[in-house]
């Protein structure tokens, strides 16, 4: 991977996108302080390079239905590439897991769980996550409420 390199223009672009990814290029250029063309061909740069990975809409979990968020740690008795590539594969296939993260230390994997309820919980668990051969240790913790909630990079 590429590290591209940025000036300030480049990252007021990326901070009024991470802020309204909407924004029409008219507008986004008279924040930039660029005419049109030119900031277009950046914004073309930043997506071509890969700095700009999408364009998504951010959707409140609560109001969409999602009350229950859990983070699930994971264990396996094997951790060699085999094995590590395999449980990829089977979680990524959970439309409940939103996040699924590769760790250090005692944890082998970290998973954010987005359910409707404790008993649609319980049933991931039992009927996918844990069917999965080869894990040794599941531990879930139960997010209480979210006080940060960044879509930006520092």
């Amino acid at each position: 991977m590429v590290v591209l390199a940025t000036d300030s223009v480049d990252r007021e672009i990326l901070r009024a996108l991470r802020d309204d990814g909407r924004i029409p290029l008219v507008q986004l250029a008279a924040r930039v302080g660029l005419s049109q063309t030119p900031c277009k061909r950046r914004l073309q740069r930043l997506e071509e390079s890969g700095l700009i990975s999408g364009y998504i809409a951010r959707i409140d979990r609560k109001a969409a239905g999602f009350g229950i968020t859990a983070f699930v740690s994971v264990e396996l008795e094997r951790q060699d590439a085999d094995e590590i590539a395999r449980f990829q594969k089977r979680t990524a296939q959970f439309e409940e897991v939103v996040t699924g993260t590769l760790m250090t230390g005692a944890q082998d994997f970290l998973l954010e769980i987005v359910v409707e309820s404790l008993e649609e919980f319980e049933t991931f668990l039992q009927t996918k996550l844990l069917r999965i051969p080869g894990i040794r240790v599941v531990r879930s913790r139960f997010a209480l409420r979210k006080f940060i909630d960044r879509a930006r990079i520092p």
